[in-house]
């Protein structure tokens, strides 16, 4: 009886003692839900206006470290909402951090805005140029920087009205196409003192798993040589084009020597002006990408050793220079399980009469198996890919290096749209794309409001990022100390 009645009392006072805790915890729970239903309210009634934002950009569809009109328009939607505009950040014009707030936590947003060059599209479902336009936003990021500057907007108006506590800061982010600019922003130190950081990307499906990316080294090789009449006296001249298909015929045999999961890709940029000149010129631009930094290291060294030997074997002189270099995405678990369940909180696209017929008449320019169309309106199984070989590089991987780091993907495309293509372009231009932006600035803000009220969150993200980079982790940048490649699109 005495040990019954022991128990009773004990476990009366743990009750107790954890019953304000537990009601705290709830309130806590409940004021954050309506938070949430709070914002997504709110960034549905703001709809055609960021649409308008977005369309602007997708219509400047300015190239990696030119694209001053859609810097300066988010920039302005920022400025506009009282945040601190930092300009010309890490010696790169069109870069910028925006900041509102004081005090910890620190909640970073990423935002991108370049376009890819040779994708000019109108936004049709039949291929058709736009006269003038030599670019186009196959990437989607016009779409990319419009949502993240409105979900820290959103962010920011909790903040202000005390709803939470805390700073964000949005990161205007140019050049993710190649030009690493996110890297010389990390190195720069502009991601010191964030406890983590949001990012998003347009794609042709909803998704937030944990998932890696490929690191990348770029770099052109420019030979010289020796300009000569290419008939008359074809003995006195070197040929710079010689070069560049001696090195490139080193490469390609290298490649069954290289662990298989290496991707190496090439174009030949210059390649001489007549065919009756011997060039004296010629340049060819190199991707090499592995899963491991490390890997990608070793690899572009063997690259730049078959360019030595083509210019010996060809008495001709080469140098090269790095263009970028990112690391591969850190995954972090426990930060894109909490992404997914807001992205399901969130839910998917639907399609109206008018998009519907678009996305089937679009889906008929494929070549390729893809998925029906309502798969826009789901989203996809949350998974664990860590070591991924397949896809693409981004310079969100350095960032997610040296702070925790999460992102989702959002169905900007119609089911099946490969990235980089017309069909990209075409859906970011229109309704389908503006759809998808929403999904994505709702659940970026409704994870931020998870990150600022959340301590256990923010302390199992940065203990998951220390166990996956290791001990004693330094970053050192792989495209080293060069200045910012501002000119890498001309």
């Amino acid at each position: 009886m005495f040990n019954l009645m022991y128990i009773f009392w004990v476990g009366s006072l743990c009750v107790f003692l954890c019953f304000p805790a537990f009601l705290m915890a709830q309130k806590k729970g409940t004021k954050n839900v309506q938070l949430k239903e709070h914002i997504m309210h709110s960034l549905d009634g703001k709809f055609d206006q960021l649409k308008q934002a977005e369309q602007a950009i997708w219509t400047y569809s300015e190239v990696g470290y030119k694209e001053k009109e859609s810097s300066a328009l988010l920039q302005g939607m920022l400025e506009e909402e009282g945040f601190q505009i930092e300009a010309s950040v890490a010696g790169i014009p069109t870069a910028f951090v925006a900041t509102y707030g004081t005090g910890k936590p620190v909640i970073g947003i990423l935002a991108e805005y370049d376009a890819l060059p040779g994708l000019s599209q109108d936004s049709l479902p039949i291929k058709k140029e736009v006269a003038g336009r030599l670019a186009g936003h196959g990437c989607g990021h016009n779409l990319f920087g419009v949502a993240s500057v409105a979900s820290g907007i959103e962010l920011k108006k909790l903040i202000e009205s005390k709803q939470i506590q805390g700073t964000v800061k949005v990161y205007g982010c140019p050049a993710e196409e190649g030009g690493s600019g996110k890297v010389y922003m990390v190195r720069e130190g502009l991601f010191d003192g964030v406890d983590a950081v949001l990012h998003w990307h347009p794609s042709s499906q909803n998704s937030a798993s944990a998932s890696s990316s490929l690191a990348n080294i770029s770099a052109k090789f420019r030979f010289k040589g020796l300009a000569s009449h290419a008939a008359g006296a074809p003995d006195k001249g070197r040929s710079a084009l010689d070069g560049v298909e001696a090195m490139n015929n080193m490469v390609n045999m290298m490649r069954e020597h290289i662990p298989s999961a290496t991707r190496i890709h090439y174009i030949i940029t210059d390649g001489g002006k007549a065919p009756n000149v011997v060039p004296d010129f010629a340049e060819v631009y190199y991707y090499v990408r592995h899963v491991d930094p490390k890997i990608v290291r070793s690899v572009f060294e063997r690259v730049v050793n078959a360019a030595k030997g083509a210019s010996l074997g060809t008495d001709t002189q080469v140098d090269y220079e790095i263009i970028g270099g990112v690391y591969n995405v850190l995954a972090n678990v426990p930060l894109a399980k909490r992404m997914y369940d807001n992205l399901q909180q969130v839910g998917g696209v639907s399609y109206d009469a008018s998009e519907l017929a678009f996305a089937e008449q679009i889906q008929t320019s494929f070549t390729h198996e893809y998925p029906e169309i309502n798969t826009a309106g789901t989203i996809q199984p949350f998974a664990i890919t860590l070591n991924d070989a397949t896809g693409g590089s981004t310079d969100v991987a350095d960032v997610s290096w040296v702070v925790p780091t999460v992102g989702l993907a959002a169905a900007t495309w119609v089911p099946g749209t490969p990235a980089h293509s017309w069909q990209a372009v075409a859906a970011s231009g229109m309704n389908i794309g503006a759809k998808g932006m929403m999904v994505a600035a709702k659940t970026m803000a409704m994870m931020g409001i998870d990150l600022f009220a959340d301590s256990d969150l923010r302390e199992a993200a940065r203990a998951e990022l220390e166990k996956m980079r290791g001990p004693d982790f330094q970053y050192v940048p792989l495209l080293g100390e060069r200045a910012p490649a501002l000119n890498y699109r001309d």
